[in-house]
């Protein structure tokens, strides 16, 4: 059990590493919080920094929930990888490195689900980026994302990955309910990457 509980609080750890922040302050002397939507997510250092800072952060967010679903493989412990996982994605949300002013949980669930499920990773991706060619919205990709991980998880027939996926796409909705008035009011900014 104390060996469920620290890796467990390692995941948590691991998800709190603030990629955005410590990019910002490092190499553009700028603290993303204070600019944008101030959150500490890809998106908003796209915008924020520009397209390499985003890429870099939105990587190294991935990183953060493939590296946590493999702790439980590392060292050897008997519990699901997702639930590692989940407790990196509830640490990149509520960062305790950052007090506890994180991002959206899209990226770093995406890198859980490239560890324990790399076919639903790759088709989510596509869906994603299908999505936002034509919409140019990057949170209702991010949802729309979400849904068809749902939609996967259920044709796939893993129990424990569909509540996985269900939770985590239930969050990632949460944590966009503004960007949901913003799309519905039109004031949703849309990216000009792409």
């Amino acid at each position: 059990m104390v060996q469920i509980i620290l890796v467990l609080l390692l995941a948590y750890l691991l998800g709190s590493i603030p990629s955005g922040l410590i990019i910002g302050k490092v190499f553009y002397k700028t603290d993303i919080r204070e600019h944008g939507s101030g959150n500490l997510g890809g998106t908003n250092t796209f915008r924020t920094l520009g397209v390499k800072a985003g890429i870099a952060v939105t990587l190294a967010d991935i990183l953060k929930g493939t590296l946590a679903a493999y702790l439980p493989v590392l060292f050897g412990i008997d519990i699901n990888p997702l639930l590692a996982g989940g407790f990196a994605v509830i640490g990149h949300t509520y960062p305790i490195f950052a007090g506890f002013r994180g991002g959206k949980a899209v990226a770093t669930s995406g890198g859980v689900l490239l560890f324990c499920a790399p076919l639903m990773f790759l088709m989510i991706f596509l869906v994603f980026f299908a999505s936002l060619y034509f919409t140019k919205y990057v949170s209702l990709s991010s949802m729309i994302a979400g849904v068809f991980a749902v939609i996967y998880a259920c044709i796939d027939g893993d129990i424990p990955l569909l509540i996985a996926v269900t939770l985590l796409a239930s969050f990632v909705i949460y944590r966009h309910r503004a960007n949901i008035r913003r799309i519905m009011n039109k004031t949703e900014p849309k990216i000009k990457w792409l």
